[in-house]
């Protein structure tokens, strides 16, 4: 079976492939009739794909970003990079600020280099909304000014500017996708983002632990994420190339969403606890460029989301939350002592 890529894309190359995003995309582009070649240092197993595991059209990769000289060989013959790979959230960051550094932004150059002298035909690169950092304006845009609070963001931002700045790229197109906090169930699941761990706090312990509430939060459900890289594989070249794209879909600030798992859990005996946070990030993102550009639309909503979770609990799905470092970048980079 081959891919009915308008744009002649048959193989796709998936940096961070098994981690939380990936273990949802990376089956639906095998059910789409992709090739795909995962490159992950598989931290959190190598099982997340399920019956896709295995797929004749999936190959698995185990590689660090930063061997560039390899990461070269495995970009031959692809048409496509879809670059997830990355420390994830700024507590995993900031664990170890040099390891962040070379992962999330030394090891880009390579990569991107790697990609145009292989001949790829098109880059997709995961930044964050998180560039934007405290923003008072009621929608942010793509060309609203970047004000990125922490190293983490600061080196998506720079990711991004070295992508459009490339001297040469060999006609090899550019896009850059600004997703939303994603949420939702995952084989893959992270249990360290704002909709995921509220649910998982109301499901286990029937409170909710509010730190402070009043900063806004764009969120995004993971299937919309997926569909979302589905659509930048397809879209035609003249319209996506040197663009930058927010994806999200929900605006809600911390103490919305909270409210949100009480009454979407149809449970009005979980309490809501407050507690003052020095995390001022705050943003209300607009995404209707990439509805106006490409008639992507969201499908699914945060409610959506805190049901996929509490489903996956009931189920037994979910093993020890709270103690399991698998759902935590943070604590399974500490248990690993990665480096």
């Amino acid at each position: 079976m081959s891919s009915n890529n308008p744009n002649g894309i048959q193989s796709i190359l998936v940096t961070g492939g098994a981690g939380y995003v990936g273990s949802v995309l990376v089956p639906e582009l095998l059910k789409l009739g992709y090739r795909v070649k995962v490159v992950d240092l598989f931290w959190y197993g190598r099982e997340q794909f399920g019956d896709c595991n295995r797929h004749p059209q999936l190959e698995l990769v185990e590689l660090d970003l930063r061997d560039s000289l390899r990461l070269k060989q495995e970009l031959k013959a692809v048409d496509a990079v879809i670059h997830l790979a990355c420390i994830s959230n700024d507590p995993s960051f900031e664990l170890d600020l040099t390891l962040g550094k070379s992962i999330n932004y030394d090891a880009f150059a390579g990569l991107l280099q790697g990609a145009v002298d292989q001949g790829v035909r098109r880059f997709i690169y995961a930044s964050s909304s998180s560039i934007y950092g405290v923003k008072e304006e009621p929608n942010v845009r793509e060309d609203a000014e970047p004000k990125p609070l922490t190293d983490y963001s600061r080196y998506k931002l720079d990711c991004e500017r070295d992508l459009l700045a490339h001297a040469n790229v060999n006609g090899m197109e550019r896009i850059i996708v600004r997703p939303s906090t994603v949420c939702g169930y995952a084989p893959r699941l992270r249990l360290d983002l704002t909709v995921n761990i509220l649910t998982i706090h109301a499901l286990v312990n029937h409170k909710i632990r509010i730190f402070g509430g009043k900063q806004l939060r764009p969120n995004l459900h993971i299937k919309d994420m997926a569909r979302a890289y589905q659509a930048f594989l397809e879209a035609p070249g003249a319209k996506v190339d040197c663009e930058a794209f927010n994806v999200g879909f929900q605006n809600r600030s911390v103490e919305d969403i909270a409210k949100l798992v009480r009454e979407t859990l149809a449970d009005p005996s979980i309490e809501l606890e407050y507690t003052p946070s020095d995390d001022n990030r705050s943003y209300h993102v607009n995404s209707d460029k990439v509805k106006r550009v490409l008639g992507f639309e969201t499908r699914y909503t945060i409610e959506d989301a805190i049901k996929n979770i509490a489903d996956a609990y009931r189920r037994d799905l979910i093993k020890d939350p709270f103690t399991n470092p698998i759902y935590s970048n943070i604590k399974r980079m500490q248990q690993l002592r990665v480096k």
